[in-house]
């Protein structure tokens, strides 16, 4: 019997995390993202069934970003019912994550109704139910404790140092010849806000599946990405504007939190109102609550406060028309909302209401994926359109890419590096065209036999 990997998303684009890999009669599914960017294509790629969930054996899930674990209801809509595999954070995230995003898939899709512009790639992939039944199958395991999915596989989570939660999945298949397969899910940095440092599986690999999001750059420092945002505030402030971050509901609300505290209590910054306003990233902030044994104990902020995420500054919203009152807020204020590339969500209720006064700036701290609103901001559209209406960004546009998640250039040579190898193989997923090809070139110079970036469908026997 052969061994097969095949690539159903982040092969040749950067969202959709899904692999399905193929042994001896099983199937396994290596994350099942949900697709972010052009709309309509998006849409398509969504909806589309390229395999019978009823027929796989299992699901191991890296981390809870929604681009990698935002199907996972569709699943359980087309009668997937066996294991999700996913460390505890993660679990905990997505009992927040998964009825969140089912909740704005619906919402987005009454809006549009009501506004008559609600096509046939508006419709909701699943239902609240349905992201509730896909967290009840989820079974979670610790760090470095390995786990049985089959009598023939085992499988080895070790900390990914993306966010709270992520992992890379080290994956053995026994046999006479045992086939050792390593996902990276997304590899985190090093010196990153709160969480800990990447830590990933060591020795020999026979195939390598691993992110490239950012191989063609590197990243500024989280130091640097702090001053800058102390520097930012401080402009805006001044000129009695509103500071409007679309931000990851996970991960990225809280290190901007943390930072704001720490340059509040630094006295860098003024005292300045900060609201979070996103349910999700309320709740994610109490799952990282739960968590504190994740934390990063050699920060000092981590060893002096206990409460990193509750100052005197930040308010939390949840409630919708306390949110529908910061549309009307005066300045100066910082208002953190999600979604993080500004395709839906609250936040882009406060761009359409604040984007057009010039005291005003739209403070991008994260990835923005090619087609989404983020992007076109970040790209210096001046004329947009948000909810369907059309607007002219008069704001300040500024980027801080510092806090970023994701491991820059060096940073995933380091990771490739550290694994200690030889690796046989190489599949470049998640990324833009030129960074899967810069990926390619990295795995290349560190010695790596053969280095393939998938095309969406493609199959490759491994073994």
């Amino acid at each position: 019997m052969t061994t097969s990997i095949t690539f159903w998303g982040a092969a040749g684009q950067v969202t959709g995390s899904c692999h399905l890999l193929e042994w001896s009669g099983h199937r396994v599914l290596l994350d099942c993202g949900l697709f972010q960017g052009k709309r309509d294509d998006s849409a398509a790629l969504n909806a589309a069934r390229p395999f019978d969930p009823r027929q796989l054996d299992a699901v191991i899930l890296s981390h809870a970003h929604i681009d990698h674990s935002g199907r996972l209801p569709r699943l359980a809509a087309q009668q997937f019912s066996r294991a999700i595999h996913a460390t505890p954070a993660t679990r905990d995230l997505c009992a927040s994550m998964l009825p969140d995003a089912a909740h704005i898939q619906e919402s987005d899709f009454k809006w549009l109704q009501k506004k008559g512009r609600a096509g046939p790639s508006a419709a909701a992939l699943y239902t609240m139910a349905d992201a509730v039944r896909a967290v009840e199958l989820m079974e979670t395991h610790p760090y470095q404790r390995p786990f049985t999915v089959a009598t023939d596989l085992t499988v080895t989570y070790r900390d990914a140092g993306h966010i709270l939660g992520s992992a890379n999945v080290e994956v053995v298949i026994a046999g006479s010849s045992p086939h050792r397969l390593v996902f990276s899910g997304d590899v985190g940095r090093w010196g990153q806000p709160i969480i800990r440092d990447p830590s990933g599986p060591r020795g020999p690999i026979d195939t390598l599946i691993v992110e490239s999001t950012y191989a063609l750059k590197n990243h500024d420092t989280s130091i640097n990405a702090t001053e800058n945002l102390g520097e930012i505030v401080r402009r805006v402030v001044a000129r009695k504007g509103i500071i409007l971050i679309p931000s990851f509901a996970l991960g990225r609300t809280q290190e901007l939190v943390y930072a704001l505290h720490e340059l509040a209590l630094a006295g860098k910054i003024p005292q300045v109102p900060v609201y979070v306003d996103s349910p999700l990233a309320v709740e994610a902030t109490a799952v990282f609550r739960l968590h504190p044994e994740l934390f990063d104990d050699t920060e000092a902020l981590v060893r002096s406060e206990s409460q990193l995420f509750d100052n005197h500054l930040v308010r939390y919203v949840r409630d919708l028309n306390e949110s529908k009152k910061l549309n009307t807020l005066t300045g100066p204020a910082i208002i953190i909302s999600a979604s993080g590339m500004a395709e839906n969500g609250r936040i882009t209720h406060h761009l359409a209401n604040h984007c057009e006064d010039e005291r005003n700036c739209i403070l991008l701290a994260g990835f923005q994926a090619a087609y989404t609103l983020g992007r076109r901001i970040q790209d210096g559209q001046k004329e947009v359109r948000i909810l369907g209406e059309p607007h002219v960004i008069r704001a300040e546009v500024a980027t801080i890419d510092g806090y970023s998640a994701h491991a820059g250039r060096d940073e995933l040579r380091r990771w490739v590096r550290e694994l200690g190898g030889p690796i046989q193989r190489a599949f470049c997923v998640h990324g833009e065209a030129e960074s899967l090809l810069a990926m390619q070139k990295i795995l290349q110079e560190e010695g790596v036999k053969e280095v393939i970036v998938p095309k969406h469908g493609e199959r490759f026997e491994i073994a």
